[in-house]
């Protein structure tokens, strides 16, 4: 009877393998890393533009006029703190007012995470 030899894997192959096996795990975590934190910019952002939108919305529910310039605040949505900077200017039509509004992370001054431009009607008097 013919005796067979065992045949396997040699050292080199299983390193090899190994090693590719690393490069596949290490693209698979960074691209799970990327994706994390564009999730997290992009819950920023949401909450960013719902500020924007609510300070927009309060100006023409109140129905107000304000006065060419700028103005800022500071409000937390969702646990998250951010500055909102409102720039009010005349426009051609005396009757409205344009108002830009840009939102971003408190502290963070150069980053908008959100901008929003509206316009506020004059109200008529009666």
């Amino acid at each position: 009877m013919s005796r067979q030899s065992a045949r396997g894997f040699t050292l080199i192959e299983v390193l090899v393998a190994l090693a590719i096996l690393a490069i596949a795990l290490a693209a698979a975590s960074r691209a799970s890393a990327m994706m994390a934190n564009s999730s997290a910019e992009l819950r920023q952002r949401l909450l960013a533009s719902w500020v924007a939108q609510n300070r927009l919305a309060e100006l023409q529910a109140r129905r107000a006029w304000p006065d060419a310039g700028t103005r800022e605040g500071e409000v937390e949505q969702a646990g998250l703190k951010l500055t909102w900077h409102e720039t009010v200017s005349a426009t051609p039509n005396q009757a409205f007012r344009r108002v830009e509004i840009r939102v971003g992370a408190a502290g963070d001054d150069e980053h908008a995470l959100a901008r929003l431009t509206g316009y506020l009607a004059r109200a008529e008097s009666k």
